[in-house]
């Protein structure tokens, strides 16, 4: 009997979707936008497990071989826009994990999913202007988990520690941003970089990506953030964990391959082979 009602609530629930203004939202192509959105959630909702990090790789790998396209959310008008055909790591990974949510609220419209994308992208879940969109990655993290989108697992995991860093990389290098131009959206910038002077925030070391006991505490569908050494920057770089044969690898929007794959180094090699990244951070769903 309660077998029978979820699947007759799962059928009920895209005809009962959440209100979303589609004037604020921007397709790339609506018409296959939305058709590939709820082609994934009808396909995911069929995985039959209670691990949101399984929902994350199965709907990560969907999009393999999608063209790497940085900047897709830049525009005059901050708008919530929606492009399953370009990623970059960010949208990438933000769009894996509004649809893995979305299914986890036993959902399969893609309005629900679109509901979705904005809560994860945007402070307190809302779009208002340029400044609201969670730029940094450090802010993304403690709004999301704040208002409980996900966890940061990192300091659950072996080897974990501590890094202090003063987060404000886009007002020192406000020429890079065309929307600073704008005095009150660059104030609005500066304000957000206020919080996050001597940040602290948890990291495992590059070096220590290799040990049994990380790699052991690691979960395929990770969402792993990448840390850096860059003046002014936490995390350069956004993925999601797979496994290949037992071994960690990275799954994400490549630059450097011009579209999403399962990289062929695994993560520890990874990280080391780049002088900048000094580590990765760890968020999870919550179960």
């Amino acid at each position: 009997m309660i077998k029978h009602l979820f699947f007759y609530t799962l059928l009920l629930l895209p005809f009962c979707s959440l209100a979303i203004s589609l004037d604020k939202v921007r397709f790339h192509n609506e018409a296959t936008d939305t058709t590939k959105i709820s082609k994934i959630l009808i396909e995911a909702s069929e995985i039959r497990t209670d691990k949101p990090q399984e929902r994350v790789d199965f709907i990560a790998r969907q999009f393999l071989g999608t063209p790497y396209v940085a900047h897709t959310l830049e525009d005059s008008i901050e708008m919530l826009t929606i492009n399953l055909d370009e990623l970059d790591c960010t949208t990438f990974v933000e769009t894996v994990i509004a649809l893995a949510y979305t299914i986890g609220e036993y959902r399969t419209s893609w309005r629900d999913y679109v509901y979705n994308l904005e809560r994860i992208r945007y402070r307190d879940g809302a779009k208002t202007n340029y400044a609201s969109r969670l730029h940094y990655i450090c802010d993304w993290v403690i709004n999301n988990t704040h208002r409980g989108m996900f966890i940061d697992a990192t300091p659950r995991l072996p080897k974990c520690d501590y890094a202090i860093k003063s987060i404000d990389f886009m007002s020192k290098h406000r020429d890079s941003y065309p929307a600073l131009s704008d005095s009150a959206t660059f104030a609005a910038i500066k304000q957000i970089e206020i919080g996050y002077r001597n940040h602290r925030f948890p990291y495992i070391k590059k070096e220590d990506i290799k040990n049994k006991e990380v790699i052991n505490a690691l979960r395929p569908g990770d969402i792993v953030a990448l840390t850096t050494n860059v003046k002014g920057l936490d995390v350069s770089h956004l993925g999601i964990i797979t496994f290949v044969d037992g071994v960690p690898h990275l799954l994400h929007a490549s630059m450097k391959a011009g579209e999403v794959i399962i990289d062929p180094l695994p993560l520890g090699e990874y990280l080391r082979r780049s002088r900048s990244l000094t580590g990765i951070r760890v968020i999870r769903l919550n179960d």
